[in-house]
Parts: C-alpha cells; structure tokens; sequence
C-alpha cells in the first residue's frame, strides 16, 4: 500500500480503528497448524523440518511438501 495518500492512510486506520475485524476461533491460524503438524512427527524429524524451513525461509508445511514431491518424483 504503498501508493496509498495520506487521506487514504488517515481512512483506512479511522476505519480499522472504529471497527473491530471478526476473529473465527473455530479455525486454527497458520501458526496453530504448523504447531499440529509437527506434534505429530518425532523430535528428530521436527527439528529438522523447523531448521530446514528457517534457513530457506519457508513454512514448515512448505519444507515436507517440498520433500514428499522430491519421493513422488524418485518413484518411491
């Protein structure tokens, strides 16, 4: 929003700032999801993923997507 005028900027946080965005509770966020995901996976495996997804600045999600693609393509 970087082309945005002050009048816009001074608009847009009126607006956020009267109204309160509805939150859904009932849907885990990004960060809930990933938490599942490796709940799931040994400590080993885990540490791997998250240090893994750090260094390439990926999701964790992203970094086994990217490994399972990698064994579909192998024919494993």
């Amino acid at each position: 929003m970087a082309d945005m005028s002050d009048e816009e900027y001074d608009a847009l946080d009126e607006h956020w700032t009267k109204i309160t965005p509805k939150v859904n509770f009932a849907r885990p966020g990004l960060f809930a999801r990933q938490r599942a995901l490796l709940e799931v996976l040994d400590t080993v495996t885990a540490s791997y993923i998250m240090t893994r997804a750090e260094a390439t600045n990926q999701t964790p999600a992203q970094v086994i997507n990217k490994i399972v693609q990698q064994e579909i393509a192998a024919g494993i």
